[in-house]
């Protein structure tokens, strides 16, 4: 266990912890970035805090090991299991609050975009429980001690959001979970040659009902820890971690903070596997991933439209133009009633 002393630099991909804290919880800004192999830095602003250490989610302050007693500077360096996910509990001395922590990103070599979606905060001040539900890009090329951490989460269920030929192209590399999918052509979505933006957005409400249908049936039946992912992890996966956000009470802003992360957490290279054009003459999909990959230096873009709209704002409009809500949308496309959200909230939420 080593002691921070020296101030904390945030990078501009530094999850969003928490958001909107209650006036009852006086920790605020809390971090958990990873900065080694088995390390993990924790930052936070508040007085006298106790640090304490867990290996699951739903530990209290009992069952959890104490790292740091009374810290006063809000930093400290934790020592990790190098597989197993850590999760961290800051007790603020002056009324006994405590905040749930972990790591936004789960550390991966050769993964892309692979995140928890816990520890936001409603808008009436709870917060989305850690560990139980997670997004990502694509998991053709894990390595080795990539599927020891995946599968050292206790997945229950995995929803592959891709299309037909990108799970040809790059089965996901994960067994031993229980996998979904439903069978849609990439072709057909990009149809005209639209390419990623407002306009793409627009068709997702429509376009992916049935495969909410599967995320939210899962996660009504409480069957999780669930990943949810496409290629990339931000456009499809981004819209699903949008409605499951908004049916929690996410405020809207905290949401698309989350949806940017995406520029920085992707790790392109690592989401197919190479593919040689040539051996696709008639698959557009196969094509056109081929000449994104003939760019060894190619990054992620900014999810926004060229006067800084994001596109997600694009996919809300249209459920709000043509629903009234999100509320509306998750009931008459897919399926999730009032009843349905409050248990929900019931189930996670803290």
């Amino acid at each position: 266990m080593t002691k921070m002393r020296a101030p904390i630099w945030v990078t501009g991909f530094t999850a969003l912890a928490l958001a909107a804290m209650p006036a009852s919880a006086r920790v605020a800004d809390a971090k958990a970035e990873r900065i080694s192999g088995t390390a993990v830095r924790l930052s936070w602003t508040a007085g006298k805090v106790d640090v304490y250490q867990a290996d699951r989610p739903d530990a209290d302050v009992a069952s959890a090991r104490l790292v740091s007693a009374a810290d006063t500077d809000g930093a400290q360096t934790v020592q990790v299991d190098p597989v197993k996910r850590p999760y961290f509990l800051l007790r603020d001395r002056s009324d006994n609050s405590v905040v749930t922590l972990s790591e936004r990103l789960v550390p991966l070599a050769q993964g892309s975009n692979f995140r928890d979606i816990g520890g936001y905060r409603t808008a009436d001040g709870r917060q989305v429980k850690w560990g139980l539900i997670y997004r990502s890009g694509a998991s053709a090329m894990l390595s080795a001690d990539d599927l020891a951490k995946v599968h050292a989460l206790g997945l229950r269920n995995m929803v592959d959001l891709r299309s037909d030929e990108e799970r040809q192209l790059a089965p996901s590399k994960i067994d031993g979970v229980h996998y979904s999918a439903i069978g849609y052509s990439m072709a057909g979505m990009m149809k005209g040659d639209l390419q990623n933006g407002g306009a793409l957005y627009r068709n997702l409400p429509q376009q992916l009902a049935p495969q909410m249908r599967l995320v939210f049936d899962i996660l009504k039946r409480q069957e999780g820890p669930v990943e949810y992912n496409c290629s990339a992890g931000q456009d499809r996966t981004g819209f699903a971690t949008a409605l499951i956000l908004s049916a929690l009470g996410v405020p809207r802003e905290v949401i698309l903070a989350d949806y940017h992360l995406s520029t920085a957490y992707r790790q392109p290279r690592f989401e197919l596997p190479p593919i040689n054009a040539a051996l696709y003459p008639d698959n557009p999909v196969a094509q056109m991933f081929a000449r994104f990959q003939s760019n060894p230096a190619a990054k992620a873009e900014p999810l926004k439209d060229a006067d800084g709209k994001a596109f997600l704002s694009s996919a809300f409009e249209e459920i709000d133009s043509h629903w009234g809500s999100v509320e509306n949308y998750l009931q008459q496309e897919v399926g999730v009633s009032a009843v349905d959200i409050a248990a929900l909230k019931q189930a996670y939420l803290q």
